[in-house]
């Protein structure tokens, strides 16, 4: 490969940096990967090398253990877990073996990083995993912390969750009409797994497909609809969405005819929530402000809670939440707090949808236990997609171990209750 007179580099390698420095973020300070990818990937030209930049941290996160694993096995000394040349090598085995890119590329824009460094190393040991024919599982080995949690929690799902992170999930479309299911299945050439929703294989051009320009459909998980659809047909009733942005419930709710409230401390958030709502000719109370400490001027006929948590549910599109966990004491406290205002905040008659995406109990079946300022109003099997169950309890609780021969589904829990 020839430098670029321009960089002095060679193509490819800054895409390669770029998910050297994302990964150490998300490994080394913690931070959420979807909010550090748009700064660090900024300086990128191309749409597709950046594209391929979260492909290769994405891959690296997803399947860390299995790729750690192998590095350990080819070396005679076992590498400093924050050491530069194990996070080069994750990276470089993540581009061979999960994206399928050729060894010599991989050589020539993964051993750059090195610059100073082990490079000889990690030459060798990439060519020797390859050379003895290194493959990684069926199923990503979990960080031995999240599968003694998970296990102690599901126990006896634990390998089937981990089935369901093997590969990135398909793309999931709500759509603004759902009698139009039928036809927009057609359209994009997908399947529906409930009214209101078609599922497309991953790696479309979102904005180039049928129907995004004329707001016809929003991108959203089949698992987090799930919530939203619980609350029924609005028929002008008033509704508050809290933690609303970037603004899928929102949109569902005002087609489903509810006169939405949508409420988040977030700006930014906010503005694309706007944007979402101008997009697909719907409209909102778009309102700033914190629920700890807002308040409304009159109460709502239901109010959607979709509360701040540790997202470990969506890990199979978000994998660095594998590897990052935020303090479950404070996120546990500020679910309770919101839900006891929500509850204060409900006209007489009126529901109350809870709702997490958290594999973590304490964040869904421990919240709806404790809650006991409204009366229960059981899920049922017909509000969800077939293959989900309400539990004993008739709560929602998904895990991506679920609907696998469809593509699967993110972990979500939910509950519902009314004002007497």
């Amino acid at each position: 490969m020839a430098p670029n007179p321009k960089t002095e580099e060679t193509p490819g390698v800054p895409a390669r940096r770029a998910a050297l420095r994302l990964l150490d973020a998300v490994l080394r300070r913690g931070d959420p990967l979807d909010q550090v990818a748009p700064p660090m990937l900024r300086p990128i030209e191309r749409a597709d090398d950046r594209a391929l930049a979260m492909a290769i941290v994405q891959e690296a996160l997803r399947w860390l253990p299995d790729l750690d694993a192998l590095i350990d096995s080819a070396t005679q000394t076992v590498l400093p877990e924050d050491a530069k040349a194990r996070a080069v090598l994750q990276l470089m085995l993540a581009q061979a073996l999960r994206l399928g890119l050729p060894p010599h590329a991989v050589i020539a824009t993964g051993l750059p990083l090195l610059m100073g460094g082990p490079r000889r190393l990690a030459h060798g040991v990439f060519s020797a995993l390859l050379k003895r024919g290194a493959a990684l599982p069926d199923a990503p080995t979990l960080p031995s912390a999240v599968a003694a949690r998970w296990e102690a929690a599901w126990p006896g799902r634990t390998a089937a969750i981990a089935a369901g992170l093997a590969t990135p999930p398909p793309l999931d479309l709500s759509l603004r009409d759902p009698a139009q299911t039928d036809h927009w299945a057609r359209e994009l050439g997908g399947v529906s797994l409930q009214p209101g929703h078609v599922r497309l294989p991953r790696g479309q051009a979102v904005e180039s497909l049928p129907g995004f320009a004329q707001g016809e459909w929003w991108v959203q998980d089949l698992a987090a609809s799930l919530p939203a659809r619980l609350l029924g047909a609005g028929e002008g009733r008033r509704v508050l969405d809290l933690c609303a942005a970037p603004g899928g419930k929102t949109m569902q709710l005002a087609a489903a005819g509810w006169a939405v409230t949508a409420l988040d401390k977030s700006a930014r958030r906010l503005e694309r929530l706007s944007a979402n709502l101008a997009r697909t000719r719907l409209t909102a109370q778009v309102v700033q402000g914190d629920a700890l400490t807002w308040s409304p001027e009159a109460p709502f006929d239901a109010v959607l809670l979709d509360a701040p948590c540790s997202a470990t549910g969506t890990c199979r599109r978000h994998p660095d939440v594998l590897h990052r966990l935020a303090a479950m004491d404070d996120l546990t406290l500020l679910q309770a707090q919101m839900l006891a205002r929500a509850a204060d905040w409900l006209a007489p008659g009126g529901t109350l949808v809870y709702a997490t995406c958290s594999l973590e109990p304490v964040e869904g079946e421990g919240q709806a236990a404790a809650f006991t300022a409204l009366a229960p109003a059981p899920i049922t099997a017909s509000e969800l997609p077939a293959g989900v169950e309400p539990t004993g309890q008739g709560w929602l609780r998904s895990d991506p171990g679920m609907l696998a021969d469809a593509g699967g589904i993110d972990g979500f829990f939910a509950a519902r209750w009314h004002k007497l």
